[in-house]
């Protein structure tokens, strides 16, 4: 209770810890002389102590009070360790403090830093009154604002620290010594010391270490399934297998150091590993985690399934090729109550079944076309006594399916009575036409063969010497037009021809091949182009509408097909469109001359290609193109040839490459085989076939 204090020469101190260390602080030392005391903070402890009655320490209290209060000094009772606080001392203490005249109680908490300043300066103020008086604030209410600021300081000083450190490599000395500058890490600081600042600042860091870890672990579990897909695909090989067996049996593929790491230390996640980001190898450890198991057992029960929609399928199949009611062009609709089951719809979707059946039907169809068109070869006296044009009348098709109607390969195309109407008219075409072109064998038929084979197997001369072509005077013209306009304006131009296909332009022979086409240019039997025909020109006809539209249809699909290849030919194929006369004369439909004229213009302008009309070539409607026109397209296609330097090449004249001597090849019509002339020379004097010829009938060479 001394008002005057001397203690010259000794060192002030900040806190107990300090002592024994004086060395590693700032030493300040006492003041010399004599020390006026202006007043004291009298400390109350109100927590439950061990061995310590309240009531003593409050009988203590009162008479140091009484000590103090003869100094004529200002006092202030603090009550301390109120975080601890009981109640009943709380209330005592402040009981005391009534019963005295303006003795003012400050709660407070040194460990949670609760109202310790106020206090202090409860007392400055009653030393010094010209102070403003402090508000005393009783402990929860000022420990409630102080966790309030706290927090709000906190979230500041998070945000600081998840903006500056953006690694997990990042240490602490460091980063404090980037931050300090800022107010949000000084007013943490200053409210709850470093030590929870940088305790803060590592819990961000481990956040960030788990978040790595995490990032790695999902790139090597999406990675996982691709590797067991490439490693072990076949279900046999690990159905039966332990997880201990088949890991074994991982490590023993080929190309297992692909997909996979062995880590010399464990768990991959401790490891170095970890931040090797480009080394994205899974961790042959990782197999052993939870997530890992789940996926290999994702894909054991992936391949079982596979394997069950393969049974699905495979049984599916067979069911179609032994069900009596799938047959030739029957919908899906209707087929399908007769040949489905639970257990289909179970494992697969039914657009699955609809492909597999779509196929089935094609093969059907297609397998039934070729069975019909044998039975046309059987029964080709039916075909004999048609006119010469190849266009049977409504009577003479009847009696021609009254004969066939019969035969199952008759029937078998019930549901395809369309498609079976134009084998039918294509195989008469084919009576009337045997060529290369309207051969029902397409693409297999044997001259075509020939040709394609002749030509892969030797070297032609043209390159080298120009002059020895023997295809610059032939003219290959494809003509288009549909519902006989095509093959009526090829007979008109035969009919000008000589009796060699021969024809006279500017008084130069040049030999004439035309390819009438009236069907769909996508089939191989009305392509523009053939391994044997390479077009020169095209003569596009039409007299009305529809016949119009076919050839602008005909013309874009034909070039679509020339799309990615490497030879444009076909996409630069001079044109020319033509309007010729209707059957029977006059308008039909509502149409007009001059509405035609006007659409072939367009049409022409649009193909960038010749347009000829009635007018134009001085001829009234009703009648085709004239002779001099047709020498004139004929000429203009002539000098397009030259001009795009094309060679066609032919069997004709075909020379060997070493020695300029004809060669001669024959191609046995039985098995398709190619032999020498020297080799086939003797067979063919003695009629001996290279296999027997089908039901025992004549052998063919």
């Amino acid at each position: 209770a001394a008002t005057k204090l001397a203690s010259a020469e000794k060192l002030m101190y900040f806190c107990t810890d300090q002592l024994g260390l004086e060395q590693d602080f700032e030493q300040k030392q006492m003041p010399d002389g004599k020390l006026p005391v202006d007043g004291f903070l009298l400390c109350v402890d109100v927590s439950r102590g061990m061995n310590r009655n309240f009531d003593e320490q409050l009988k203590f209290v009162s008479n140091l009070y009484n000590q103090l209060a003869k100094t004529k000094k200002p006092v202030v009772v603090v009550l301390t360790k109120c975080d601890e606080g009981v109640e009943r001392y709380i209330r005592d203490a402040h009981a005391f403090a009534l019963g005295k005249k303006n003795l003012q109680v400050v709660e407070t908490s040194a460990r949670s830093n609760v109202n310790v300043d106020l206090a202090f300066s409860t007392l400055v103020q009653l030393v010094d009154k010209s102070r403003g008086k402090a508000k005393i604030i009783p402990y929860f209410e000022a420990l409630k604002q102080q966790s309030q600021q706290i927090a709000a300081a906190k979230d500041k000083y998070e945000w600081l620290v998840s903006r500056i450190v953006k690694s997990h490599h990042e240490a602490w000395p460091n980063v404090s010594r980037k931050m300090q500058p800022a107010p949000e890490y000084q007013d943490y600081v200053y409210l709850e010391g470093t030590q929870k600042a940088k305790k803060l600042f590592l819990q961000h860091v481990q956040r960030l270490k788990q978040e790595h870890i995490e990032r790695r672990r999902k790139v090597y579990l999406a990675l996982l399934p691709q590797a067991l897909d490439a490693l072990v695909p076949d279900l046999d090989e690990i159905d039966h297998l332990s997880r201990a067996k088949a890991e074994k049996l991982l490590e023993a593929k080929p190309d297992f150091l692909k997909w996979f790491v062995v880590l010399e230390e464990t768990p991959w996640d401790a490891t170095s590993h970890v931040d090797n980001v480009d080394n994205e190898r899974i961790p042959f450890d990782l197999l052993e985690t939870p997530a890992a198991e789940q996926l290999y057992e994702a894909h054991l029960e992936k391949l079982r399934n596979e394997r069950k929609r393969a049974e699905m399928r495979r049984a599916f199949r067979e069911n179609l090729e032994t069900s009596p009611f799938v047959t030739p062009g029957k919908p899906w609709e209707e087929a399908r109550s007769f040949i489905m089951n639970e257990d289909f719809y179970l494992w697969l979707e039914e657009s699955v079944y609809m492909d597999i059946y779509g196929k089935h039907q094609k093969q059907l169809i297609d397998r039934a076309k070729e069975d019909f068109q044998e039975l046309l070869l059987e029964y080709s006296e039916l075909f004999y006594e048609l006119e010469l044009d190849a266009k049977p009348s409504k009577e003479k098709m009847g009696v021609i399916q009254e004969v066939l109607g019969e035969e199952q390969r008759f029937k078998a195309l019930q549901k395809l009575q369309a498609e079976r109407d134009a084998l039918i008219l294509k195989h008469i075409h084919f009576v009337y036409h045997p060529t290369k072109e309207t051969c029902p064998s397409c693409a297999a038929c044997v001259d075509a063969r020939v040709e394609q084979l002749l030509g892969s197997r030797f070297i032609r001369q043209h390159r080298n010497n120009p002059s020895v072509d023997s295809n610059i005077d032939r003219i290959n013209l494809v003509i288009l037009g549909k519902d006989g306009l095509a093959r009526e304006l090829a007979n008109e131009i035969r009919a000008l021809c000589t009796n060699d296909d021969k024809y006279v332009i500017e008084g130069k022979m040049y030999e004439l091949a035309l390819r009438p086409i009236e069907g769909n240019v996508r089939l191989p039997v009305n392509a523009f182009q053939t391994p044997t025909f390479q077009p020169h020109g095209c003569l596009c006809l039409y007299n009305s509408k529809e016949s119009l539209s076919y050839v602008v249809e005909s013309i874009e699909k034909s070039r679509e097909s020339t799309v990615g290849r490497r030879d444009g030919h076909l996409a630069q194929l001079p044109l020319t469109l033509i309007l010729v006369n209707k059957r029977g004369g006059g308008d039909a439909g509502g149409e007009t001359l001059q509405s035609l004229i006007q659409q072939g213009q367009q049409i022409a302008s649009k193909l960038q290609c010749v347009f000829l009309d009635p007018a134009s070539a001085g001829i009234g409607y009703g009648r085709n193109i004239n002779e001099k026109q047709i020498g004139q397209v004929l000429k203009g296609l002539l000098d397009a040839k030259r001009n795009l330097n094309l060679v066609v090449g032919s069997t004709p004249g075909l020379k060997d490459a070493s020695d300029g001597a004809d060669l001669r090849v024959v191609m046995c019509l039985m098995c398709g085989d190619p032999v020498s002339a020297d080799e086939v020379l003797l067979p063919i004097l003695q009629a001996q076939p290279c296999r027997p010829a089908p039901g025992g009938g004549a052998a063919v060479l």
